[in-house]
């Protein structure tokens, strides 16, 4: 009846029909509308998502960055509080290598454009928080990276695929519920949630991110400061001359940066209160754990420090509470505050990670940091990297991964694996004759940025070809994968490999070492393995290391035992160019482990050594008998033997002055013909 009813108002029952049924048809249960899909999805514009979007976009793929503020760089539009940076703004080296100048920058990113360069922002030593968020605008901008401003990720899950590159998507909803959809994640969010302690009476407590910055505030006032990093240096440097005294309080003692090689570590820059506690001015250190103390809040205002113990056996007013000094009257602390700071620094935001992603752990160390392997992918989720400071668990107190001088790199080799891996374009690499394997060391070491600031994190490889005739050179790979070398890079180690890292001395760099020691610099040659400053260090192997050497490598060692091992003596001024104290011995070490001669010749001794010996060293090989490399004129043979370095054939026969008669024939020992060698300056 309803429907013969409504027939007579809408006319032909089917069309009333279609239009019933029509939202049925749209709604039913099915597969729904897929989200917007990229294949790379970077969480964070700040140094290190913006260096990766570079790279990806510098690739053709497919990207974008995900940014909650409507700027880029949003961390240091706030912090540090006090505005001054503590990286290097090295402008002036001497030396107009762009790379090498990269490696005393300590806040540019990468790129083709010269004008990205930060010395272009800022002429200070230690730039203002401003100058960088400025630069980074600039680099988003003029590079034209694709940046989604004022889009706050609010939470990512997995959304299992087997159509998928990883097996699932990475699902990400932004706060108006839209959803994006990417095949590989990329957190570049950095540290930004307050590390915070809980203790009775912490709610008294400021934090390092909301208490005031103007000195005026501060006048005349006993402030406590809890932390000893640069962020409560940095508090205490501000107020240092209006307080009565700053008392700082730690869980452990201070570590200088300068003693631990570490620049996460206090800096210089902002120790005042070391000199002022060491000089007797009222300001002073102690160490205690947070956790066992209370605040109490007295009836004039101020704050008073006790143990947690005494205040959980007592149910009295704060006036009443039993304080240390009332068992000990001379408890450090028996004094009144009007202020009690917090700065403890940094942890990752956990909080938008849905529990299947894996990302932490019970253990304290990964509620500070994503759980991540030593190539930067979770060790949860596959797919999923972590960048920049966030990744800094990898090379924690070891290295500069932290830090814009040392993420730029790290970043740009988790580039190259995904390169690898989901586009099968292998690592790059260059090859060359096997006679140039020592100046493409030399070059490296004392040009290269990357080996330099994430000494002992990344390395050069060096795989060498079929009877040592060629090698490849990889730059900067993740020194604790090399093991999956093969897989990563998509390049082969069958005939053996040279690993080239930068290493400080064992036992040399920690916060309760003498760094300045009478003779604590090694000179000789044959001493260079006790070098205490940064250094090259090369590694040998036969074969590619296994996971299980790699990872049950001796202690303190960076690699596993290799086949031969070479320290190149340290040098004051990092420039490892000396012929005698540096090349020699590196070449002489190259030599042994390919038992070939690395030495460039002139094109009369290849000549002599294809008549004298059976096999000829590589550079003739490569050169003379293919009718290349570098021909001798007559200026060229009286100077090498004027200089001793090349014998007068010409002369060879006639008669002496005198009277006798020179040898015919006579050449030096095989295996190195053409000239004795009196010394290590006649070799060279």
């Amino acid at each position: 009846m309803r429907l013969a009813a409504a027939a007579r108002l809408w006319g032909p029952p089917g069309l009333l029909l279609t239009f019933a049924l029509h939202p049925a048809l749209c709604l039913r249960p099915g597969r729904t509308a897929a989200p917007p899909h990229r294949d790379y999805c970077v969480l964070g514009a700040g140094p290190a998502g913006l260096q990766m979007a570079y790279f990806l976009q510098r690739a053709g793929r497919d990207y974008a960055v995900f940014e909650r503020a409507p700027r880029p760089g949003s961390f240091f539009a706030r912090y540090p509080r006090h505005r001054r940076l503590i990286s290097i703004n090295k402008r002036h080296t001497g030396k107009a290598n762009a790379e090498f100048n990269l490696r005393h920058d300590w806040n540019s990113l990468l790129s083709h454009d010269p004008q990205l360069l930060f010395r272009h922002y800022s002429r200070a030593y230690f730039p203002d928080a401003g100058d960088m968020v400025r630069y980074l605008g600039d680099f988003a901008d003029r590079l034209r990276l694709r940046v989604l401003y004022n889009t706050t990720i609010a939470h990512v899950t997995l959304d299992k695929d087997r159509q998928a590159w990883n097996g699932h998507y990475f699902i990400l909803t932004d706060q108006t519920g839209q959803a994006h959809r990417c095949s590989v994640l990329l957190v570049a969010t950095g540290l930004w949630v307050p590390n915070q302690v809980d203790f009775p009476g912490s709610e008294h407590v400021e934090g390092y991110e909301s208490v005031s910055v103007d000195p005026r505030d501060f006048e005349g006032q006993n402030v406590l400061i809890l932390g000893r990093g640069n962020s409560a240096f940095e508090t205490a440097e501000n107020i240092l001359g209006v307080t009565n005294f700053i008392h700082m309080l730690s869980r452990s003692r201070v570590r200088l940066s300068w003693a631990t090689h570490y620049v996460g570590d206090l800096r210089a820059i902002n120790n005042g209160l070391l000199d002022t506690y060491q000089l007797k001015s009222l300001d002073g250190l102690l160490e205690s754990d947070l956790t066992d103390l209370a605040v109490v809040k007295d009836h004039e205002g101020k704050f008073r420090i006790t143990l947690k113990f005494f205040l959980e056996e007592s149910n009295q007013s704060a006036d009443a509470i039993t304080l240390p000094q009332d068992d000990n009257d001379n408890f450090a602390m028996r004094v009144a505050y009007d202020r009690v700071i917090r700065c403890l620094g940094w942890k990752f935001d956990f909080s938008i990670f849905n529990k299947s992603l894996r990302l932490s752990s019970s253990g304290e160390f990964s509620k500070k940091y994503p759980l991540v392997k030593a190539s930067y992918e979770s060790k949860g989720s596959r797919g999923l990297f972590v960048l920049g400071t966030a990744s800094h668990s990898v090379d924690y107190r070891k290295s500069a991964g932290g830090f814009i001088h040392g993420f730029r790199y790290t970043v740009r080799a988790v580039h190259r694996l995904l390169e690898h891996r989901h586009h099968h374009i292998p690592w790059p690499s260059t090859e060359h004759p096997i006679s140039q394997l020592t100046n493409s060391i030399v070059r490296r070491v004392n040009e290269a940025s990357g080996l330099y600031q994430m000494f002992s994190v990344l390395a050069d490889i060096i795989l060498l070809k079929e009877n040592a005739t060629a090698f490849e050179y990889l730059e900067e790979f993740p020194m604790q994968m090399l093991a999956q070398l093969e897989t990563i890079t998509g390049r082969k180690a069958q005939h053996g490999l040279f690993v080239i890292n930068m290493e400080y001395g064992r036992n040399f760099s920690g916060p309760d070492k003498d760094v300045f020691f009478y003779d604590r610099s090694v000179g000789h040659t044959e001493d260079a393995w006790q070098s205490n400053f940064l250094h090259p260090v090369i590694y040998y192997y036969r074969h590619l290391p296994t996971e299980q050497e790699v990872r049950f490598r001796p202690a303190d060692w960076a690699l596993p035992r290799p086949t031969a091992i070479h320290h190149i003596v340290e040098d004051f001024l990092t420039d490892w160019t000396a012929p005698v104290g540096h090349i020699l011995p590196l070449r002489r070490f190259l030599e042994n482990c390919l038992d070939t001669d690395l030495r460039s010749f002139y094109a009369e001794s290849c000549f002599l050594f294809a008549l004298t010996h059976q096999k000829l060293p590589p550079f003739c090989q490569q050169g003379y008998l293919r009718m290349q490399g570098l021909m001798g004129t007559e200026s060229l043979r009286r100077h090498g033997i004027e200089s001793g370095l090349l014998r007068d054939y010409a002369t060879v026969g006639r008669p002496r002055e005198d009277g006798g008669q020179r040898p015919v024939g006579s050449s030096p020992a095989p295996g190195l013909p053409v000239q004795p060698l009196d010394g290590n300056k006649e070799e060279l």
